[in-house]
């Protein structure tokens, strides 16, 4: 009877020991809110497009320069500025500094709560959140590749590469009609 209960004790100490570090494994789409914002980062840190990452997040959010780099001058990063705005945006009365600030005080702590914590708290779920990362690391990659075409002269004035035509197709020569057999002048 001692030994079960002695079991059930040191059950419980080790469950109350492990809690913490359950709850800070990250959902899976924790995880891929983080690469989107990785690579959103990696990015807005290649020649020249920081300015277009930044007029991403700013036509994708509706909000001006200062608002990102307010957020960029706390030392966070394009995508973390992203998940930010993705957040306040769905909070009651959009992005306002007062909900922007709600956010930064949740991921600041005390406790420091990661993005998933902080959706849950908010009532949101991340997926939303990774796809706006992602649109914006999209069309800032393709706004950057477009520039290079166009500077590079691969391509034409419009920043596409032009359409290679194809050779005329030949017409067929006529074929011999079937059914009988050439004559030949002699057997063997």
């Amino acid at each position: 009877m001692k030994n079960n209960g002695m079991r059930l004790l040191l059950a419980g100490l080790f469950l109350c020991a492990a809690m913490p570090v359950l709850a800070q494994q990250k959902s899976s789409e924790e995880k891929k809110l983080d690469k989107a914002s990785v690579e959103l980062d990696k990015e807005a840190g290649k020649p020249e497009a920081a300015k277009t990452v930044t007029d991403k997040i700013k036509a994708e959010f509706g909000v001006d320069d200062a608002r990102v780099q307010g957020l960029r001058d706390q030392k966070m990063g394009y995508g973390e500025v992203s998940i930010v705005l993705s957040l306040a945006q769905g909070m009651p009365g959009g992005i306002t500094d007062a909900n922007v600030q709600k956010v930064m005080a949740l991921r600041q702590g005390p406790p420091v709560m990661g993005w998933g914590e902080i959706a849950k708290e908010l009532g949101f779920k991340l997926g939303p959140a990774v796809s706006k990362v992602k649109k914006i690391t999209a069309a800032a990659h393709r706004q950057r590749n477009a520039g290079k075409m166009g500077k590079s002269g691969k391509a034409g004035k419009s920043g596409k590469m032009e359409k290679m035509e194809m050779p005329e197709k030949h017409e067929m020569m006529d074929r011999p009609e079937k059914g009988g057999r050439p004559e030949t002048s002699g057997r063997h």
